[in-house]
């Protein structure tokens, strides 16, 4: 059995949170953040520390148990600090840039890739091969980046594609010529 969920929320003082029914809401000076949760678990707050706890003893009820601690957790780091995702462009002719609110890329089609950059999300480009992606949503921040990551996924014969930073990529030897 898993022992994240036991494990108590610490909330800053520049945080609020509201717990309405099963709606917990987040709020701090990054954002604003809510999520539902399931009816077979309840949360509360306590001397400024959430607690997560299950109301059935189920096998569905101890998946939730630590997943929703752990969103929760998120939540209150998101509003409170940012995340933030690197991503590298590795290729000859490989570049990116922004365009207003959008997130050109040139991989090697014949046309651009056009990616628009959803609300809560600030990107920087660095060099042109290098994209940064900043939010206080750690869900919406981890989908970008493998939307982006999947127009070009990195191959391994030679190491060409989108990686996130610090990926090795395990290259393949080619064909052997006679």
């Amino acid at each position: 059995m898993g022992r994240i969920g036991k494990l108590p929320i610490k909330v800053p003082s520049n945080v609020q949170v509201e717990i309405n029914e099963k709606i917990v809401q987040v709020s701090g000076p990054q954002g604003k953040l809510f999520r539902t949760i399931s009816d077979l678990i309840s949360v509360e707050l306590r001397d400024n520390k959430i607690y997560v706890s299950k109301n059935e003893n189920t096998r569905i009820a101890n998946q939730l148990y630590g997943l929703t601690r752990t969103l929760i957790n998120n939540m209150v780091i998101g509003v409170s600090q940012k995340f933030e995702r690197t991503l590298q462009l590795e290729g000859v002719g490989y570049r990116a840039q922004i365009k207003g609110k959008d997130l050109i890329l040139n991989l090697g089609y014949s046309h651009p890739v056009l990616i628009t950059i959803p609300l809560g999300i600030d990107i920087k480009v660095e060099k042109n091969i290098g994209i940064i992606i900043t939010g206080f949503d750690k869900e919406l921040i981890g989908q970008l980046a493998a939307t982006i990551r999947n127009k070009r996924p990195p191959e391994p014969y030679k190491g060409k594609g989108i990686l996130y930073k610090g990926e090795i990529i395990k290259r393949k030897v080619g064909k052997s010529g006679k």
